[in-house]
Formats: structure tokens, C-alpha cells, sequence
């Protein structure tokens, strides 16, 4: 059956090139990057959990490297902006989800920074790059950078691409897709993906696999949610439902598997599976008891999805890259999303495009888990609020840096610091900036740096005018490329 959605122009799934393309070379690695939706830390058991069960996620981290000290932002739509441009927020203008009006701020003392929705079409994305170095590509699922005309995926470097998000049965495609009555999204775009790999088996491909799962609304296969029903909890793991989301993605992640062996391409394919911010829980030690949707719990990791504390950007990350890794091993160095596109331009021989980019080829570290990269440290910027029902937010404007063991997160309401060493505090239990003030002010003074160097924009404060009606909002001016 065909579901409905909106209508688009025919020209809108074809990609235009301005120019020919270089000659495939089979010898270039394949590229596939598979990234769940809302799937904390500790959801998998290769990363802590006793409950969820994911053989094939398990089974990928024993052939490859984990990075277990990986981050992306605080939810969906700014990791995608970095992930695809290589750029931090400040670079790019997204922040967040959605506008800075979503949540009801007229009590703060803070104006937020206007939130831009869509990825710059100024910016190539990595797909755009590995194109000119050539690659097929290919993306199904969620997009979240706007879908419409110029920023499709379509138009943004995929020579195919399927966007679906928001409902995991009957669920709406752009474009307009057929496919069997009550089939389960995760296995729709799963289908998608194993044949994009069959029919581009003689050449490189870049293999682009956003499920939605396991984001909200909670729905799953009613065969999975009845293998978890009598399943004793295990720590703050105990909804049968997630359980059973969980596992569809799993299943995914072990037929892209299957697929790449049977057509005799694992050996030169790396795979990369993560989450795109951490799991929907650990909200009810932070005195948050309403609204925020607690399905899960990320400990030892502090709160969940739209925090900045680890459990909100501390996500599972796995690379197999056979005869370059060493299956089985872990990288405990600090690294962000905007590593992954400077990291896919070495694995592909690409070019870098004309933006900047913020982050470093993980190519060193994932060869050699001893080795460093050159960069001191990495930086998160979130200049507004996200809420969790009325009066309780997940998090108030906040920016920080993460050096070697150390964090320091600079709170913008109040210029409040809390510092934490990760190596002997995880879960960010104990502040020191009180009682390692040198330490406190060395990093405050490189974050303040940071800011300046790629142009941060500061949320402003109210004045006595704003405090009695709501500022008035601008249209967000199109963001320029901060050098």
C-alpha cells in the first residue's frame, strides 16, 4: 500500500552534480553508519545492561573498537547538524529541537539564543563529500535538518534517500513509499538499507541508517514485547516495550550484518553503530518528577536526554573497521561528534570541503588505542532551555569543556561552575570547583576562549520591560560560516 505524506516534485530524489564524478575505486572501504534514536549509554549490554538484550550489537563491539568516553549534544537535531557538517552548534546555529519558544521561559531570567531549524545549505554534508570521492549513497530514516525542497537528503549529497520518523506502525514517508500493511519502521528502513547494499556491492557506498527507534511514542512488535514480559528488572531497566524497541534495532543492526557477509563485503566495510544523545531517564535523582518521560535509567551516568550532564550526551559508539582495528579493545580518550566527519574523509580518500571543521580524525585512535589526538579538549554550547513539565527543566543555558579526566560546565544563569573529575566521579557526584579553584579557573579560561574563536552567541539578559511580556522573536538570520 502507498502511505500518504507530502507531495514532492519527482526531480526532489535525484541528486544534481556539478560535474562528473570520479571513477569508483573498489578498493575504498565501505562505509556504514548505523544511529539509534534516544538509546542511552547503559542500553546495551555491551555498554552495562543486564536486561536488554542486543547479540548483534554485542557481537559488533567484540570484532571492533568501543569508545566509551564518545558524546554527542543533549538531543536529536544539533548532533545531526554536526554529525552531517562537521561543525559545533555555534557554527551552525542549532541547538536544539525545534524553536526557543517550545517551552515556557517567561520565568527565567534569560532570553535564549534564536535556534535555527534546517542545516545551512552553505554547508556540505559528508555525504556531499564522500560523493566527490566515489561513493554511492544512501539514507533512510530520520533526517530532522528540514525535509523540504534544498534540504531534503536528497539534495544534500544522498543519491537516495527515505525520510521517516514519528510513528513506529503506519508510519509516513517523504517521499511517498509502499510498503506492507503493520510492517515495523525499523524493519522497513532495514529493508531499504540491505538492498542499497545489494545493489551497490561493486562500487564504494555510504550507507546512512538513522532508525527511530527508540525514541518515543513506545511501540513495538508484539512478539518482542512478549519475550521481555516475565523478564525480572534489572536495576532502573524493567519496561518490556523498550526492551523489545531495543531489540528491533538489534535485529537491524544484525541484518546490515548478514548482508555485508553474504555478499563477501565485511571485510571491507567498516560499520559504526551509536545514538544520537542518551537515554530518556535518570531524571527522578535530579528532582525531576513530571513530564520528562523516564523509560529508562543511564546510571552510573547522571540524569538523561536534554541534560548536559553525562547521561544526556555520553553515548555508546562502536567501530569494526577488520585488519585496521583490534577486535575487542576501547578507547578512553575523550571524543565528540564532529569527529566523525573529518574521520570519514580519511577512511574514504574524500576532500575536506571549504567550512571549517571542528573536530579530529579518529583514524589514529581507532588504530591504536593508546595513542592521542592532537586537540586538548571538546566543547558543548547550549545558549537555552529544555523543559520537563512546568517547573522542572532538564537543563538551563549551560556551556562547557571536557580536557583529558576533567569537565567544567559554566551555568549562564548565574556564572555558576561545577567541576567534576570523570576518571574518579562518573556520575558527577562531587563539585570541585570550590576546592580546586586553579584547576576551575584554567578551564574556564579555555572555554572562554573556545566561545570566542568560533563566535558562541551568549543568551541575553531581561530586562525589567521583558519580565512583564514576552520578547519579541526574530526570524533567525541565515547563519554565515564562523571561520
Amino acid at each position: 500500500m502507498i502511505r500518504p505524506f507530502l507531495v514532492l516534485a519527482a526531480a526532489l530524489v535525484s541528486v544534481s552534480s556539478a560535474g562528473p564524478l570520479p571513477a569508483a575505486d573498489p578498493q575504498k572501504p565501505n562505509i556504514v553508519f548505523i544511529l539509534a534514536d534516544d538509546l542511552g549509554y547503559t542500553d546495551v549490554a555491551c555498554f552495562g545492561s543486564r536486561y536488554y538484550e542486543t547479540p548483534n550489537i554485542d557481537r559488533l563491539a567484540a570484532q571492533g573498537v568501543k569508545l566509551r568516553n564518545h558524546h554527542h549534544c543533549q538531543n536529536c537535531t544539533p548532533t545531526r547538524a554536526a554529525l552531517m557538517s562537521g561543525q559545533y552548534g555555534p557554527r551552525t546555529g542549532v541547538y536544539t529541537v525545534g524553536g526557543t519558544d517550545r517551552f515556557d521561559t517567561s520565568e527565567r531570567p534569560l532570553i535564549p539564543v534564536e535556534n535555527v531549524q534546517a542545516l545551512p545549505l552553505d554547508r556540505k554534508t559528508i555525504a556531499q563529500q564522500l560523493k566527490t570521492a566515489g561513493y554511492a549513497t544512501g539514507m533512510f530514516g530520520k533526517w530532522h535538518l528540514s525535509e523540504k525542497g534544498e534540504h531534503h537528503p536528497a539534495r544534500r549529497g544522498f543519491d537516495e534517500a527515505i525520510v521517516s520518523a514519528g510513528q513506529h506502525f503506519d508510519f509516513k514517508t517523504n517521499p511517498p513509499t509502499e510498503y506492507p500493511e503493520g510492517q515495523y519502521l525499523a524493519d522497513f528502513l532495514t529493508d531499504k538499507a540491505v538492498d542499497f547494499i545489494g545493489r551497490n556491492k561493486d562500487a564504494p557506498f555510504f550507507l546512512y541508517l538513522p532508525h527511530f527507534g527508540v525514541h518515543a511514542p513506545h511501540q513495538a512488535k508484539p512478539e518482542l514485547i512478549a519475550k521481555f514480559k516475565d523478564k525480572p528488572p534489572v536495576g532502573g531497566h524493567h519496561d518490556p516495550t523498550y526492551a523489545a524497541m531495543i531489540a528491533s534495532v538489534d535485529e537491524s543492526v544484525g541484518r546490515v550484518l548478514k548482508s555485508l557477509e553474504d555478499l563477501k563485503l565485511a571485510d571491507n566495510t567498516v560499520v559504526i553503530f551509536a545514538t544520537d544523545n542518551g537515554g530518556v531517564g535518570g531524571y527522578s535523582r535530579e528532582g525531576i518528577k513530571k513530564g520528562a518521560g523516564e523509560i529508562t535509567d543511564n546510571a552510573p551516568l547522571r540524569s538523561g536526554k536534554g541534560s548536559l550532564y553525562e547521561g544526556g550526551t555520553r553515548v555508546p559508539f562502536i567501530v569494526r573497521w577488520p585488519g585496521v582495528v583490534t577486535a575487542g579493545t576501547s578507547v578512553d580518550v575523550p571524543t565528540i561528534h564532529v569527529d566523525l566527519f573529518p574521520t570519514l574523509l580519511a577512511i574514504g580518500g574524500a576532500p575536506a570541503p571549504e567550512q571549517k571543521l571542528d573536530g579530529e580524525s579518529l583514524v589514529p585512535v581507532l588504530k591504536d588505542s593508546s595513542a592521542r589526538l592532537k586537540r586538548e579538549a571538546i566543547y558543548q554550547h547550549f545558549p537555552g532551555y529544555l523543559g520537563a513539565g512546568p517547573g522542572f527543566w532538564r537543563t538551563t543555558p549551560v556551556t562547557l569543556i571536557h580536557e583529558g579526566d576533567w569537565k567544567l560546565m559554566e551555568f549562564l544563569e548565574d556564572g555558576r561552575l561545577e567541576l567534576y573529575n570523570l576518571r574518579d566521579d562518573l556520575g558527577e557526584s562531587k563539585n570541585l570547583a570550590e576546592s580546586q579553584p586553579e584547576k576551575a579557573a584554567q578551564l574556564l579560561a579555555k572555554l572562554k576562549a573556545w566561545r570566542a574563536e568560533v563566535a558562541a552567541p551568549m543568551p541575553e539578559r531581561k530586562t525589567a520591560s521583558d519580565s512583564t511580556e514576552p520578547p519579541a522573536r526574530k526570524k533567525p538570520k541565515k547563519k554565515k560560516q564562523a571561520a
